[in-house]
């Protein structure tokens, strides 16, 4: 896996690229001062924000695609064991995520644990656990051809499910009352205005279609080469995916917090035209010398995400004067240097070259963290 990467830097390209993106919009200096592209769409709708836990997705089906062929030689057990053990491990990292810091003070003063009952459980790295492993093993037992398959029927029954369970609205819409029904109130997000997930359950059905597009991608990639017909193939893929949501958007609307099928389509075709843009740019043309900033964080991914988070929750919870030492370190670093939107993206920008620098440190001492 590491020779082939070597061969296509592009696929670690967009793999940093698309944790430094991630990281910046996930951590602004004041969430009431950021420049729209930067925010998730308020409901149906794409923000160039949206693009970027797709993409994600993505990448993980790209990395899936050396990956899998090393697994088919392990034997059906195997399989199932790496596979497992891999899923369940990012799971409970983002469960005990939003666990951390585990313990809290109550109204008297005591410490004592976070209770479990009131822990979200969905999250960003639960469905990247979850779709992982499931295109692993649909792609593992059904190949390509059941792959396919799935992401007609998957991509179908949502649209299905959807419509007739309830609607696309935020208090109507059936996945928020499925997870509702089976996780519980306490155990999802609230930010809102109610309980409903983003990250929710039956949302996964349709991200694992992400998966299965970035896994197909790449084994194009690997069976032709970087070239000519490679890219237009690539290409002409995200046109008519693009076009198939445009059109589908009419009737279901392009939403990244429902993860409908438009939004699965719209999203895989923009990653089909950036991808052979950057096969372009550095395989065939060579042009490498500004890769190695994405290549830090394509090294260490999941340690340098999950340690942008962790700062995060951690400045959040140290008490300071503006509240917390998350707002505290904002007011006194770009607060007043720049207009509200500006200082508050160079507090992000800021915020995510520290993470980087970690990831650097890491690198010219070749330690990589991985599950």
């Amino acid at each position: 896996m590491r020779a082939a990467a070597s061969r296509y830097l592009s696929l670690d390209v967009l793999r940093g690229l698309t944790v430094a993106l991630m990281i910046v919009v996930n951590t602004p200096g004041d969430w009431n001062a950021v420049f729209a592209p930067l925010l998730h769409a308020q409901w149906h709708g794409f923000t160039p924000t949206d693009w970027v836990f797709p993409t994600f997705l993505f990448v993980v089906g790209n990395a899936l695609s050396f990956a899998l062929p090393k697994y088919a030689r392990m034997g059906n057990g195997a399989v199932l064991a790496k596979v497992g053990k891999r899923s369940a491990i990012i799971f409970l990292l983002g469960f005990l995520l939003f666990w951390f810091p585990f313990v809290a003070q109550d109204g008297a003063g005591n410490w004592g644990l976070i209770p479990l009952s009131g822990t979200r459980i969905p999250g960003v790295l639960q469905r990247i656990a979850l779709c992982f492993g499931l295109a692993s093993l649909i792609l593992h037992f059904w190949k390509e051809r059941g792959a396919l398959a799935y992401s007609v029927l998957a991509l179908l029954g949502y649209w299905l499910v959807l419509a007739l369970g309830g609607d696309y609205t935020l208090a109507g819409n059936a996945p928020a009352r499925f997870d509702l029904w089976l996780l519980g109130e306490r155990h999802l997000y609230h930010g809102e205005g109610l309980p409903f997930d983003p990250e929710g359950l039956l949302g996964t059905i349709p991200a694992t279609v992400n998966v299965i597009a970035g896994y197909f991608a790449g084994r194009l990639i690997l069976a032709q080469g970087a070239n000519y017909e490679t890219l237009a193939k690539l290409m002409m893929a995200g046109v008519l995916c693009l076009g198939a949501a445009l059109c589908w958007d009419l009737a279901f609307p392009i939403n990244k917090k429902l993860w409908t099928s438009s939004y699965v389509l719209y999203t895989t075709g923009l990653d089909l035209l950036v991808l052979p843009l950057l096969i372009y740019v550095i395989e065939m043309r060579g042009q490498r010398g500004w890769t190695y900033f994405f290549e830090v964080f394509g090294k260490n991914t999941l340690f340098i995400y999950l340690l942008s988070e962790l700062a995060v929750v951690i400045l959040v919870k140290t008490p300071a004067a503006a509240g917390n030492g998350y707002d505290w370190l904002y007011a006194h670093t770009f607060q007043s240097l720049a207009p509200p939107k500006v200082a508050s993206l160079l507090f992000a920008v800021c915020f995510m070259l520290a993470c980087w620098a970690v990831g650097y440190a890491m690198d010219r001492r070749r330690v990589y963290i991985k599950v």
